[in-house]
């Protein structure tokens, strides 16, 4: 392994110290997705043993799920994977390293397939969710560089000033501006090709603060479910799957997704929002804080974090926000606003092409 970046190890205590608070004799499932994440598997092990825990590993990988899809049965690659599952079941906590791959590994598969396949792990997700205090991280790889069209080192040190930030001072700001957020009943946002309102009325804002997702940064709430109405076109192409769908346009009325078109895999959109009831409604609505990520990455652990943002996630609602949407789905796209866009709260404009008229 060569050198080891002394920046890993300062990011694993932050990890099972601060985001997942690991306590001596708790069970702790560590899920490693790539090789690459190695380095950041290491580091959070010997945090997790330093700190009393008990440390087992899961590995995964692209590479496997392709295998699975193209030669798999529909009954095989539905399948809910029993360790996996028994996993949740098990683990006090997850923290879950994923590295990244070539974002097209699974661009051939077809769209039913891929739809059987996400619908097996969104199970596993939704355990995760329930029984565990959990932890994502998007580990970057030379993929993530080229998608973001940077250097590796670049890219690395990006990754660390998203990361390594100090949570419990962003926390502190976060929490004010979700007050702000949480003072409104009716949110309005405008921008390229976009004009949609919503209500939040009676449902929370949630901080994402470095407990659940990392690099973190939003404040996300759940829209009232019939409240949607209008429409908005997405700059940045949503990733469903590894699959990358050009410029989404979604149109909602009374809360659901009337029409739905797109430049490329409109099928596999189609086939998204007919997953189940609660796929066509908006499960989440959240607004990107860090503003230690500042460029586009591709990948929506990153994208959807990023100051001067906003995303919808289709689909599953937060309980934590209030929300009752129920479905197999969370699939959150990214809009920019930072060039072009607004947010008004109420009637009063609260951000305004990549500034925002309040303080936090």
């Amino acid at each position: 392994m060569g050198m080891i970046d002394p920046r890993w190890d300062d990011l694993a205590k932050i990890l099972v110290n601060y985001s997942t608070r690991v306590k001596a004799g708790e069970k702790v499932l560590i899920g490693m997705t790539e090789v690459e994440t190695l380095p950041l598997v290491r580091a959070v092990y010997s945090q997790v043993v330093q700190a009393g825990g008990f440390p087992q590993i899961h590995f995964d990988s692209a590479l496997l799920g392709r295998e699975l899809l193209n030669y798999g049965t529909a009954d095989l690659i539905g399948r809910v994977p029993d360790l996996e599952a028994y996993g949740m079941h098990w683990a006090d906590v997850y923290i879950g390293l994923r590295g990244a791959r070539n974002p097209y590994e699974l661009a051939s598969i077809p769209a039913t397939r891929m739809a059987t396949y996400r619908q097996a792990m969104g199970k596993v997700s939704a355990l995760r969710t329930t029984e565990t205090r959990w932890v994502l991280v998007r580990v970057p790889g030379e993929p993530l560089a080229q998608q973001a069209q940077l250097s590796f080192e670049d890219t690395m040190d990006f990754f660390f000033g998203a990361t390594l930030r100090d949570w419990q001072q962003e926390s502190e700001r976060y929490r004010r501006l979700a007050r702000v957020f949480a003072a409104a009943e009716t949110v309005h946002i405008q921008g390229w090709e976009t004009d949609l309102t919503f209500s939040t009325r009676g449902r929370q804002y949630v901080v994402g603060d470095g407990h659940i997702n990392m690099p973190d940064g939003e404040i996300y709430s759940a829209p009232v479910d019939d409240s949607a109405e209008g429409y908005i076109t997405f700059e940045h192409p949503g990733i469903y799957g590894g699959v990358l769908i050009d410029q989404i346009r979604l149109d909602f009325h009374a809360g659901r997704v009337v029409k739905a078109t797109a430049r490329s895999h409109e099928d596999l959109l189609h086939e998204i929002l007919a997953t189940d009831e609660g796929a066509a409604r908006i499960g989440e609505f959240a607004v990107g804080t860090n503003e230690g990520i500042p460029t586009f990455f591709g990948d929506i652990l990153y994208d959807e974090k990023m100051a001067g943002t906003v995303h919808l996630a289709l689909g599953r609602a937060y309980s934590d926000a209030g929300g009752v949407n129920q479905s197999a789905v969370h699939w959150d796209i990214v809009k920019d606003l930072r060039s072009e866009g607004l947010i008004q709260l109420d009637g009063t404009t609260v951000f305004e092409n990549g500034t925002w008229l309040v303080e936090w």
